[in-house]
């Protein structure tokens, strides 16, 4: 199979900040691998503004939709580098994702794959029946999951914690690793293409803005549900009082045709919500004041006392 041009990666977000949460609160340094697609994106013809670049030619991008971290101990791989395929395969089905690539996270290592991380790739690449097809293209284009990811943190110890990543194309052809540029998705021109591109998979879940009662029905359950869902009731009547009528149930017509209607009534509740903090701010700084003037006459009285004891 002939290596194919990547022009970059692409990941939402969302998706970004998962990882980096994910791998930062790790005891130990993770793996993992990505899931996503691959597909040929035609930059918009007519741009919005002056400054855009117009071009007539695709550009192959791999979009990260998903990832799965695996336990040091758990790896999809073996000491050498070698791929799991049993393991690898079971998980893949699970996910029913295709398969792209996937990602290292150390910690104080430079920002370059190791000799192991290539070996994994190029085991990974090499796989068969991995590869997946590309979309907007030919139905026999494939393409394998050659796509390394790479986490670190900076050598040197910093005040705030720092994630440093890069991302890579692995070229069977030669070996070798090619750096990508990494896209954050977001909204702007330099974006349309993505979003002209994008189909739902899944429509928007209902939510349930109902709270569960204690009925007849639910007197076979054990008592420690029966004793949660009253502590429920409990705080929920508490939340109630703080929040002046607007319920629970409320919060449903928030959603749909009607949401226009009650986003006055929310806001207002906003708003008094804001003056109520501010007037226990304010309490909070008075109480505060008195303790500290408390204090300093207590430290006064302990001076006068060893003062007449004849304690310096």
């Amino acid at each position: 199979m002939a290596d194919l041009a990547l022009h970059k990666l692409a990941m939402s977000g969302p998706t970004l900040a998962s990882m980096i949460q994910r791998l930062s609160s790790s005891a130990a340094d993770v793996d993992g691998l990505l899931f996503g697609h691959v597909t040929y994106i035609a930059p918009s013809t007519l741009p919005d503004d002056d400054s855009a670049q117009t071009t007539l030619d695709s550009q192959l991008v791999a979009t990260i939709s998903g990832f799965l971290c695996f336990p040091s101990l758990l790896s999809f791989y073996d000491s050498l580098g070698r791929v799991d395929t049993s393991r690898l395969s079971s998980t893949t089905h699970l996910n029913h994702k295709p398969l792209i690539g996937w990602f290292s996270s150390r910690r104080k290592t430079p920002l370059r794959p190791s000799m192991r991380e290539f070996c994994v790739t190029r085991s990974l690449s090499s796989t068969p029946n991995l590869s997946l097809p590309i979309q907007n293209s030919d139905p026999d284009s494939l393409f394998a999951p050659s796509i390394f990811l790479l986490f670190t943190t900076p050598l040197q110890d910093q005040f705030i914690q720092t994630n440093q990543y890069r991302a890579f194309h692995f070229q069977s052809s030669r070996p070798c690793f090619n750096p990508l540029s990494i896209d954050v998705v977001n909204i702007g021109p330099s974006f349309r293409g993505h979003y002209g591109s994008f189909s739902p998979t899944s429509a928007l879940p209902f939510l349930s803005c109902e709270l569960r009662s204690l009925t007849p029905m639910n007197e076979d359950r054990n008592e420690e549900t029966l004793i949660g869902m009253k502590q429920t009731e409990k705080d929920q009547s508490l939340l109630d009082t703080c929040a002046e009528g607007m319920q629970v149930g409320r919060l449903s017509r928030l959603i749909g045709p009607e949401a226009t209607n009650y986003t006055a009534g929310l806001e207002d509740l906003y708003e008094k919500m804001l003056l109520k903090t501010e007037s226990l701010a304010r309490l909070v700084e008075a109480s505060s004041a008195k303790v500290l003037e408390q204090e300093n006459l207590n430290r006064k009285l302990r001076y006068k006392v060893a003062r007449s004891v004849g304690v310096e």
